[in-house]
């Protein structure tokens, strides 16, 4: 089976986040990703990574801000990235060097960078070329570390006016910018809801090694994978029969919610022999 990694930002909602880690741990996860890591310092986020035994394998960008709070605040402010943004090229530099630096502390090869939101009235091919040339820098930027940026599609229900929401578009991005550390994070909950067909797209696009990333979640309410839309034990099966190498992150919202324990309760779904 795939290696699993524990979303903590959505897993563990019952505990201060600082917490999760453990937790996740204790449920045989190796590893952890999150959405942002800027309101805890890199040091503390570390020693918490190194306690638990869990490696850290992805986390996003800053979505906006130019200092400490700003980052911090950015996400509640309604920022959901700068890639398609023209006239805010120094935060987005800000942004990419602060995301390096945690990384570095973190060790964690990957980071998300979130495209954005088109601005009213702008056409989204007009704002392709702001995103394959910011691109082109942070990945030149990440490459000197040894980092993997990688785009996602998300889907528009979720996330109204988000400038990136189909598989197709993303590995055109990836040809326009030509960074072989550019990759495509692949979030399966997203391309059902966007696309559908989800088996055909993991047998096009797995085979060329440009998927970075795959997320799971159940379709359409977002929770454990073991209801809905999407057929898991055959998704993940399939999978495995491409040679992907990568990691599978749980980007879900356990069923159960805050209920203490809820999270452990719902990883029924799989057995520790298969993490």
């Amino acid at each position: 089976m795939p290696r699993f990694a524990a979303n903590l930002s959505f897993l563990y909602p019952e505990l201060p986040f600082l917490d999760r880690f453990e937790a996740a741990a204790c449920d045989g996860f190796t590893a952890a990703e999150f959405l942002f890591p800027y309101a805890w310092s890199a040091q503390e986020l570390a020693a918490r990574l190194k306690g638990s035994g869990l490696q850290q394998v992805l986390f996003n960008a800053p979505p906006g801000g130019t200092d400490v709070a700003s980052v911090v605040g950015a996400w509640d402010a309604g920022e959901r990235g700068l890639l398609c943004l023209e006239g805010r090229d120094d935060e987005f530099r800000h942004g990419i060097a602060l995301a390096l630096d945690y990384a570095a502390a973190l060790h964690c090869p990957r980071i998300h960078v979130m495209s954005g939101l088109v601005p009213p009235g702008v056409e989204r091919e007009r704002l392709l070329d702001e995103v394959v040339g910011k691109l082109r820098r942070a990945c030149a930027q990440a490459e000197q570390q040894g980092v993997t940026l990688l785009i996602e599609p998300i889907n528009l229900r979720d996330m109204p006016g988000y400038f990136l929401n189909r598989q197709d578009h993303a590995h055109q991005i990836l040809a326009a910018v030509g960074a072989p550390n550019l990759q495509v994070q692949m979030d399966l909950y997203h391309c059902q809801i966007v696309e559908g067909d989800v088996a055909t797209k993991l047998r096009h696009y797995l085979p060329f090694g440009r998927v970075g990333h795959i997320q799971i979640a159940s379709v359409p309410e977002r929770q454990e994978p073991d209801h809905g839309e999407l057929n898991y034990p055959y998704l993940l099966k399939l999978i495995d029969e491409l040679g992907y190498a990568g990691w599978v992150g749980c980007e879900y919202r356990p069923k159960l919610g805050t209920q203490p324990g809820g999270t452990s309760v719902g990883l029924g779904w799989f057995s520790r022999g298969m993490i």
